[in-house]
């Protein structure tokens, strides 16, 4: 069977699933107004707590708010004003604005912010993939206008991490339980440009525009957020003009944006690569942990068909963990070209030969392994069935299986895969943050390094990089870091990520920002 024929079989199968799934998405219609934009998501809000990590990211950046704000042209003000740091690089001084009113009228002033780093800080250990919670001595609100951080070493990324929505977002303390936030808020209320007004569980979430807020104010009144899980459903609901906007990575298949590409009706639009989609292999695995088989499926994965076949070119093939754009990653590694006799001589060297039904076999026992992926993905399950069909062609029995997100993140994180699918964090996270997480049970990425021979001075160099204050030293840990997890090839990078939307023409403004996860509801509006 050919790669174009197999690829449509999988996509038609998807179209079917969609029409079954149709009738039960009827019933959750919201009421609208003319200055409503109608907005999709494929589950709950949830719980938006900024402090923790169970909510949606879009919908808690339209309630909070951090200190600074981070953007194409770098850091700006937000509820600080302005910042100033010491020479030393371990103090850092913010003046926060104004006037500035949480939206149930408590005023965000310095002692509002130091109740949320409190917060945080009871919370710590919530907090510790974050390197600069092991490294903040103290906080300090001297008076209403002043907040002040004190660090025990330099660290370079603080005001990228005071930048991401969470957990450092700012919620007011009359929304706390007893000033705590980590057993859960009383109600999400911020100083951000949006309230949230009503919300339907697995149905719809209301948000109305906070007529009181400091900043830009949002040219619609309302956002409604329906909850549509299936691909296509959400595309009839956008067709038949039950909402406005479909909106993110995995939201759209690639055939649906390019249905779409020359309509009258509908816009599309693609942001710049955000981040790396890849499969993550269990060096712990008994025969994962051979670092011949590992780098066999290197070169047994054909990026640019996955990057045609799947994304009709909307996403490129990717060759390494991070993209060349990334800060710190442009060094120029040696790519695993697309090569399956080297992927199968490597196979023989490591002992695995042919054996009965086209399985290779070693001391008796056949080389299968797993593929896990998140079935709440458009598009994981297409390439997983593609991988699983051209790694066969090696001798490889893989066999796939899909699990609900939460199942699936629980699984990761616990080491139970042979491999699964990953991504690395993309903007405004990578590379600092994502690599700083590998040395916990964040994701799959510590558990599946767990194998490597390696693994502890990797983890020391990705500790001493956020202190380094000497760029070039910096740069020399990136590179020592990135060309080790390169060479044990643990990760085999597919493509590079983008937000994909697809939405009425009549919509203006859609676009993205420096944080992949933020929608820019406010620049959206409406013309007639």
């Amino acid at each position: 069977m050919s790669k174009v024929n197999w690829f449509k079989q999988v996509f038609c199968a998807c179209l079917l699933t969609g029409s079954v799934l149709l009738t039960g998405q009827q019933g959750n219609a919201a009421p609208e107004a003319k200055d409503t934009l109608n907005f999709v998501n494929y589950r709950d809000i949830r719980d938006l707590n900024p402090h923790l990590y169970a909510g949606e990211m879009y919908a808690q950046e339209m309630l909070f708010e951090t200190l600074v704000d981070i953007t194409a042209d770098g850091y700006k003000p937000c509820l600080a004003e302005s910042w100033e740091i010491s020479p030393d690089g371990k103090i850092y001084t913010f003046k926060i604005r104004k006037g500035v009113k949480f939206t149930d009228g408590e005023p965000c002033d310095a002692f509002a912010i130091k109740a949320n780093f409190d917060a945080i800080i009871e919370n710590k250990k919530r907090h510790t993939w974050l390197e600069m919670m092991h490294l903040l001595e103290k906080v300090e609100a001297p008076d209403a206008e002043t907040f002040r951080i004190t660090m025990s070493q330099p660290y370079y990324p603080m005001l990228t991490e005071l930048g991401v929505t969470r957990p450092f977002a700012m919620i007011s303390p009359k929304a706390m339980k007893d000033g705590s936030t980590k057993d859960g808020v009383q109600a999400f209320i911020g100083t951000g440009p949006w309230t949230l007004e009503e919300v339907v569980t697995d149905e719809y979430a209301i948000f109305k525009r906070n007529d009181s807020y400091w900043g830009e104010k949002p040219k619609f009144e309302r956002v409604i957020v329906k909850v549509i899980p299936d691909n296509q459903t959400r595309i009839l609901a956008l067709e038949k003009g039950e909402i406005d906007l479909i909106w993110g990575k995995n939201m759209l298949d690639a055939d649906a944006l390019n249905k779409y590409k020359n309509s009258e009706k509908f816009g599309i639009e693609l942001s710049a690569p955000t981040s790396t989609r890849q499969i993550l292999l269990n060096t712990t695995n008994p025969i994962l942990k051979d670092l011949n088989v590992r780098k066999a499926l290197q070169h047994a994965t054909n990026r640019a068909a996955i990057a045609k076949g799947v994304f009709h070119g909307l996403e490129t093939p990717a060759d390494t963990l991070y993209a060349p754009s990334v800060p710190y990653c442009n060094i120029g590694l040696k790519p695993f070209e697309y090569d399956m006799k080297k992927a199968a001589a490597l196979l023989d060297q490591a002992g695995w030969k042919p054996g009965p039904g086209g399985v290779r076999m070693k001391d008796g026992q056949p080389l299968a392994i797993s593929l896990l992926y998140n079935s709440n993905s458009v598009t994981e399950k297409n390439i997983a069935e593609y991988l699983q069909h051209e790694f066969g062609k090696l001798g490889m029995k893989v066999s796939i299986s899909g699990e609900e997100e939460q199942s699936y993140r629980d699984n990761m994180k616990n080491g139970k895969f042979d491999m699964v699918f990953n991504i690395c964090w993309g903007t405004p996270y990578d590379p600092q943050s994502s690599l700083s997480a590998m040395r916990q049970r964040v994701y799959g990425d510590y558990a599946a390094q767990l194998g490597l021979d390696d693994k502890a001075e990797i983890d020391k160099a990705i500790t001493a990089i956020p202190t380094t204050t000497d760029k070039e030293e910096r740069q020399k840990l990136y590179s020592y870091v990135l060309t080790h997890l390169h060479e044990d090839a643990v990760y085999i990078p597919l493509t590079f990520e983008c937000n994909k939307a697809l939405f009425n023409k009549n919509l203006k403004g859609v676009g993205f920002t420096q944080t992949q996860y933020e929608v820019p509801f406010t620049q959206i509006y409406m013309v007639q």
